[in-house]
C-alpha cells in the first residue's frame, strides 16, 4: 500500500534523513517514534504527499487517509456533519436529500414537483451506495470522538482547533481508507475517546503509520516500530512490539557502549604501545602493526547512539503588577443561536493558579482567546489591571507567523532582544544554526510548540494563559513543561487535558465551563480532568 525506495528528505539545505526503504502492508502497524524535531512530521508529510521529497521514490496504492497536527482542510462553510460523511461521497449527497425534502413543502407546485424528482434521484444514489448503513457508521464515530449533534450540525468555521480536529479525525476514521497516517491523533480526544481509538486501531485491518506521544497507544496498537535517532537515522524494527523494543533498544545500545569502552581500551594500549616502538628504527614496522590494528578496532564500532537533547524550558520572571491584574466580568459568548458561555465573571491576582475545565466545546480555549484579546465577548467586559503583561500560548499555534523565520518569530516577539540574544534563548529550545532560519510553517508541532514556549520565555509576562502547553510534546520536554508550570512566579489561568500538568500548576481555584461557576480547587476534581 506504500512502498518507499531510497528515500532522501532535507529541509533547505540540510539533509533531516537520507537512503529511507520501507513497505507498508495490510496490518503492518508502525509506531514512528523519536525527540521532537527529529523530522517525524515531516516524514508523514511527504508520505502523504503534501510535501516533495528531495530524491527516491513513493508508490501508494489504494486510499490513504493523513491527519496532520494541524489540520486547515476543508471548506470553511461546509457543515462537520457533510465534511465526514464526504470521505465516502455521502455529504452532499445527504445535504440535496434535505434540501430537496424542504422543497418539496413549497407552496409552489413546481418547485415542489421539481424538488420531488431531485429527493427520488439523491435517495436512490445515496441507498445504492450503502448511505443509510454507511451514515449510522459514521455517527457511531463521531459519537465515540465526543462529537454530537450541536457540532456535527454547525459549519466548520465556527469550531475550535480542537473539535476541527476531531472532526478530520472522524473523517479519517470512517472513511475506510487502506492506509492511514495519523500524526497525534490523542490530540483534544478525552479519556473515553481515547480508549475507544485505541480498539478501533487493535481491529484496523489496512496499513497504519501513527506518531503518538500516548504510551499506551502505541504500546497496545502497533507490531513495528520506526525509530528516529538523533543521528537522523530511521531504524526499522520488524515484528516488534513496542514493549519488545524498549527493551531491545536499551540492551542494544549497552552492548554497543560496552563494546566500545573495551576497544578504545585496547586501542589506546596499542597506541601506546607503539609510541614506544616507534622510537626504534627496529621496531618500527611493529609499531606501524599495532597503529593500524588499533584503528581497524576502532573503525569496526557500532556508533554510540547520541543522547537527545531536551528544550530547558522556564518561564519568565513575572514583570511588577497590582494586586489583580486581569479580571473579567459578565462574559458570554456565542457563534449565531449556539450560546458557548454566559456570565463568566473571573478576578486573576498576582502570582494566582486557576484551571478552567469543561467538557469539549464547553468554551474553554475561546475563553482564553478572549482574556488575551484576540477574540471579542459578546457581553461584559476585561478589565486590565496596573502593570498587566499578558503572555498567551495557543494550542493552534496562532501566535505564530508562519511565513516568518523561527528567529523572525522570536524577535518580533521580544524587540528589545539582539540577534545573538534571541539565538542564545532559541538555543535552550533546540533551535540551533540554521534551524533559526527555517520558517515556520515547517515546524513539526512540537517544534512548533517549542516555539511558542520560548516567546513565552522572552515576555516577562506576570500573566500566562495556557492552552493545552503539553500537546505535541515528547516526554522529556513534558516533563520540562512541568517543572516550569511548578516554579513559575507569576499567575497561570491554565486548560489542559493532562493531569500531570494541573498537578505540577497546583491550582488554588478551579472555573467550570460553560457555566462559569468557580470553586475551590480540590482533589476530586482530578477525575474531570482526562474528560474535560
Amino acid at each position: 500500500m506504500l512502498a518507499v525506495s531510497d528515500l532522501e528528505i532535507r529541509v533547505g539545505a540540510r539533509l533531516l534523513m537520507s537512503g529511507v526503504s520501507f513497505r507498508v502492508g495490510a496490518g503492518d502497524k508502525i509506531g514512528l517514534v523519536g525527540r521532537n524535531g527529529a523530522g517525524k512530521t515531516t516524514l508523514t508529510k511527504v508520505l502523504a504527499g503534501d510535501l516533495q521529497p528531495s530524491d527516491g521514490a513513493i508508490t501508494r496504492s489504494g486510499e490513504l487517509g493523513y491527519l496532520p497536527q494541524d489540520p486547515r482542510t476543508g471548506d470553511p462553510e461546509e457543515l462537520a456533519r457533510t465534511r465526514i460523511l464526504n470521505a465516502r461521497g455521502l455529504g452532499d449527497l445527504q445535504a440535496g436529500i434535505s434540501q430537496a425534502t424542504e422543497e418539496m413543502a413549497s407552496s409552489d407546485p413546481a418547485v415542489a414537483e421539481k424538488a420531488m424528482r431531485r429527493f427520488g434521484r439523491l435517495t436512490e444514489r445515496f441507498e445504492g451506495i450503502g448511505g443509510y448503513a454507511a451514515e449510522a457508521q459514521a455517527a457511531v464515530i463521531a459519537s465515540n470522538l465526543s462529537l454530537p449533534d450541536r457540532i456535527l450540525d454547525q459549519p466548520l468555521k465556527t469550531l475550535s482547533g480542537g473539535q476541527r480536529r476531531r472532526i478530520e479525525l472522524a473523517r479519517i476514521l470512517f472513511s475506510d481508507a487502506d492506509t492511514m497516517i495519523l500524526d497525534e491523533p490523542t490530540n483534544h480526544l478525552d479519556a473515553d475517546s481515547v480508549v475507544w481509538l485505541r480498539e478501533f486501531l487493535k481491529g484496523y485491518k489496512g496499513g497504519l503509520i501513527v506518531i503518538s506521544h500516548d504510551v499506551e497507544l502505541v504500546g497496545e496498537t502497533v507490531n513495528r516500530v520506526f525509530y528516529l535517532d538523533a543521528n537522523r537515522q530511521l531504524i526499522d524494527v520488524y515484528n516488534m512490539g513496542w514493549k519488545h523494543y524498549q527493551r531491545q533498544r536499551v540492551a542494544d545500545e549497552e552492548r554497543r557502549k560496552k563494546e566500545r569502552a573495551n576497544a578504545e581500551k585496547k586501542a589506546s594500549a596499542l597506541q601506546q604501545q607503539a609510541a614506544k616502538f616507534g622510537a626504534k628504527a627496529s621496531k618500527a614496522a611493529s609499531a606501524h602493526q599495532m597503529q593500524a590494528r588499533a584503528e581497524k578496532l576502532l573503525s569496526g564500532l557500532e556508533a554510540v547512539r547520541q543522547v537527545d537533547r531536551v528544550a530547558n524550558i522556564r518561564f519568565p520572571k513575572p514583570s511588577p503588577c497590582g494586586k489583580t491584574p486581569l479580571m473579567a466580568s459578565s462574559l458570554s459568548k456565542s457563534y449565531g443561536a449556539l450560546e458557548i458561555f454566559a456570565g463568566v465573571d473571573l478576578a486573576i491576582d498576582r502570582g494566582s493558579k486557576v484551571v478552567v475545565l469543561g467538557l469539549n466545546g464547553a468554551g474553554k480555549t475561546t475563553l482564553l482567546r478572549i482574556l488575551a484579546g484576540v477574540d471579542k465577548s459578546d457581553t461584559g467586559q476585561i478589565e486590565p489591571g496596573h502593570g498587566l503583561k499578558i503572555g498567551y500560548y495557543a494550542q493552534e499555534h496562532e501566535n505564530l507567523d508562519v511565513e516568518r523565520s523561527v528567529l523572525e518569530n522570536m524577535m518580533s516577539a521580544a524587540p528589545n532582544l539582539n540577534a545573538t540574544e534571541a539565538r542564545k534563548v532559541l538555543g535552550s529550545f533546540l533551535f540551533t544554526g540554521d534551524d533559526v532560519l527555517k520558517p515556520a510553517k515547517v515546524l513539526s508541532g512540537g517544534e512548533k510548540t517549542r516555539l511558542s514556549l520560548a516567546t513565552l520565555v522572552v515576555s516577562s509576562a506576570n500573566v500566562l494563559l495556557l492552552d493545552e502547553p503539553t500537546n505535541n510534546l515528547d516526554p522529556a520536554s513534558r516533563d520540562e513543561i512541568l517543572g516550569a508550570l511548578a516554579h513559575y512566579e507569576g499567575a497561570v489561568v491554565l486548560v489542559s487535558h493532562d493531569e500531570g500538568a494541573v498537578q505540577a500548576l497546583n491550582p488554588e481555584r478551579v472555573l467550570l465551563l460553560p457555566d462559569g461557576v468557580e470553586d475551590i480547587w480540590n482533589k476530586d476534581y482530578l477525575d474531570l480532568i482526562t474528560l474535560a
